[in-house]
């Protein structure tokens, strides 16, 4: 109980900062978040709501990434793994409890995507000074990827464009 209390929490702590980040100016620059063996950061103008992990509705004959779709507030949106969308491998099959971690993290409704990106966990929000140094993207990099930032600790985090991952045909074809 005291774990879910702690990461209720952390989500409202979270989203409390994202709005302030929003209306002030930018204290903050990307939501931190983990995804199977990745971690990567989304900027802040291109997410939207985030929220615990639902229930999914599936869909019959889409792409093995497609996770299915879900009621947020009201709205329809498709689900996609982000780690399976990413590595190109079926996503990892997880039980309700290895789920709690979990979270959903809607596009920013500017990019006119109903669609929400299924995530293992939140990590924060980071602006440019929580890392020390950037790689240039790799010619061979997905074209969504931006720069790879590398935090004071050494961690290497993948920027990911989320306007550009939207405009992938890959990406907007679920059919299998």
């Amino acid at each position: 109980m005291a774990k879910r209390q702690t990461l209720r929490e952390l989500q409202t702590r979270l989203a409390e900062r994202l709005q302030v980040a929003r209306t002030q100016g930018v204290a903050a620059s990307w939501l931190a978040v983990e995804a199977g063996a990745g971690k990567y950061l989304f900027p802040l103008s291109q997410s939207g709501e985030i929220f615990p992990w639902v229930g999914m509705q599936p869909v019959p004959y889409t792409q093995t990434w497609f996770v299915g779709v879900a009621n947020l507030r009201g709205g329809l949106f498709g689900v996609v793994d982000l780690a399976s969308y990413v590595n190109g491998q079926a996503p990892a099959q997880k039980n309700e409890l290895a789920r709690s971690d979990s979270r959903l993290v809607s596009l920013n409704s500017a990019l006119e995507v109903n669609c929400a990106l299924l995530i293992d966990r939140l990590s924060g929000l980071r602006n440019q000074d929580a890392f020390s140094d950037f790689l240039e993207k790799a010619p061979d990099a997905p074209e969504f990827f931006g720069h790879q930032y590398i935090d004071l600790n050494g961690v290497s985090w993948q920027e990911i464009n989320l306007q550009a991952l939207t405009q992938q045909a890959h990406f907007l074809t679920i059919g299998a």
